[in-house]
């Protein structure tokens, strides 16, 4: 079977949340998702099974070969962009920080076995451009989130760095240094047999953002109402334990994670059995987000189910955290 390009596989699937303009301090998380391929006629997925955590995300796929024979496509997973003009003013939370590629974390599994994945690095500088062949021609470390991308840049004659900046990948007179955006991702060609569904599982570490106190119950809940789905049920209870803290404090900080759905609607049909489960850590923890037909499986857990269902937006959860759960 013909293979495309890596490139025509991605496509902005996975991007920075920006940190909201919220009047608590914020720090900003990282979206990402799930394993991407090209429009498949032939692959179906028969079932999702999700679990969202802020310690994990789990992810088991059944995939089926309904073509009559053996089918070999490239398939995908897409870190999130990071770097970026401003990346780095909003306290971005990765959760693997020495990790040049791997910042979450991410493992797949085939039928049980772990899957030995390619990487591709790209620097897009601010121009739009990949510069990835003049950094490693330097010397420049690509990963501009780990120590050394920045003192590279500014050990460079003066004529380079200039040089540098022309080309949209160094900030020469401010103070943020490298400004291109790091694209990673980790991709293998899968064969998916005829006649014979197989088993795909991946996990990583998310990323999460936060606050330093929550925003339901205060005048800027309507930032966050909408996204999250969050109900006046939510709000009262927030609001009856802010008031009857001495300080009028309520006893939960914001967290939020975001996860890429939409790659879901690359296969041949719609997800066959979706299932979706968040847990919120602690029974005194809070969750909030947008979903019907879901239902509380255990003191932390809460599930969604679909059948023959094609996600056509993304999953935002917001988490009430706790004092007495961190």
């Amino acid at each position: 079977m013909t293979q495309r390009p890596l490139a025509a596989l991605i496509a902005a699937l996975a991007c920075l949340a920006s940190a909201p303009a919220w009047a608590n301090d914020t720090s900003a998380e990282l979206a990402a998702g799930g394993l991407v391929l090209t429009k498949s006629d032939s692959i179906e997925m028969r079932s999702e099974d999700l679990y969202i955590s802020e310690k994990a995300v789990r992810v088991r796929y059944v995939f089926a070969n309904t073509s009559g024979k053996d089918v070999t496509v490239r398939v995908a997973f897409p870190m999130p962009d990071i770097g970026g003009p401003g990346f780095f003013q909003s306290d971005v939370s990765i959760p693997i920080d020495d990790a040049p590629a791997n910042v979450l974390g991410f493992s797949t599994k085939v039928d049980g076995k772990l899957v030995k994945a390619e990487v591709e690095q790209k620097a897009i500088a601010t121009d739009g451009v990949d510069r990835t062949a003049w950094l490693v021609a330097n010397h420049i470390p690509l990963a501009v989130h780990v120590a050394g991308a920045d003192e590279a840049m500014a050990a460079l004659p003066k004529a380079k760095r200039d040089e540098a900046v022309r080309l949209g990948l160094y900030d020469g007179e401010g103070d943020e240094g490298p400004q291109w955006v790091l694209k990673t991702t980790y991709h293998w060609l899968q064969t998916f047999p005829a006649g014979r569904p197989i088993v795909v599982e991946h996990a990583y570490t998310p990323s999460i953002g936060a606050t330093v106190a929550t925003n339901v119950g205060t005048p800027y809940a309507s930032e966050i109402k909408d996204k999250y789905c969050v109900d006046q049920t939510l709000t009262d209870t927030v609001v009856r334990a802010a008031k009857a803290d001495k300080d009028g404090n309520a006893p939960w900080v914001d967290r939020w994670i975001d996860y890429v759905l939409v790659t879901g609607g690359n296969w041949k049909k719609p997800i066959g059995d979706f299932r979706l489960v968040v847990d919120k850590g602690s029974p005194k923890n809070l969750v909030s987000f947008c979903g019907s037909g879901v239902k509380k499986i255990s003191p932390t857990q809460f599930e969604m189910r679909r059948a023959n269902w094609r996600p056509e937006k993304d999953l935002s959860i917001l988490l009430l955290v706790s004092h007495d759960a961190m």
